[in-house]
């Protein structure tokens, strides 16, 4: 045997050894890839039902918004009722009530003051040193 051939020899074993490599590697990462693919298949059947669920849980959701909003423009009417309600009360029974307020304050400050004038004049007449008549 040759330089040549022995070269070529190791060359060719070198080649082989190459190519079980390459093998063995492809061969593992077609596994990878059948693995990936089968959780792609299985995450999408599912996803259906998931996807199926949350539409059913949005339309719900949607119905419960509407009662919302018509409990929202319930309370909204009455908010202005009640509104209207107390600006009628103001009106018809708001003055009468202020004006019957302040004239019992006015009476009872009236009844104060002169009921304090009353005192002080008794305090002042006992305060006085009695006069002794002259017809004795």
């Amino acid at each position: 045997m040759s330089a040549g051939q022995i070269a070529a020899l190791v060359a060719a074993v070198a080649f082989v050894v190459l190519v079980v490599m390459l093998v063995i590697t492809l061969g593992k990462l077609g596994k990878t890839l059948d693995a990936a693919t089968d959780a792609i298949v299985k995450a999408n059947e599912n996803t259906d039902p998931i996807l199926v669920g949350a539409n059913q849980t949005i339309t719900h959701v949607n119905t419960q918004l509407e009662r919302v909003d018509g409990i929202t423009a319930n309370a909204q009417a009455v908010s202005g009722n009640v509104s209207a309600l107390s600006s009628v009360f103001t009106a018809t029974l708001g003055g009468p009530l202020v004006k019957t307020a302040a004239l019992s304050y006015g009476v009872s400050k009236a009844i104060r003051v002169r009921r304090k004038k009353k005192a002080s004049k008794l305090a002042a007449k006992a305060a006085r040193p009695e006069r002794k008549s002259k017809n004795r």
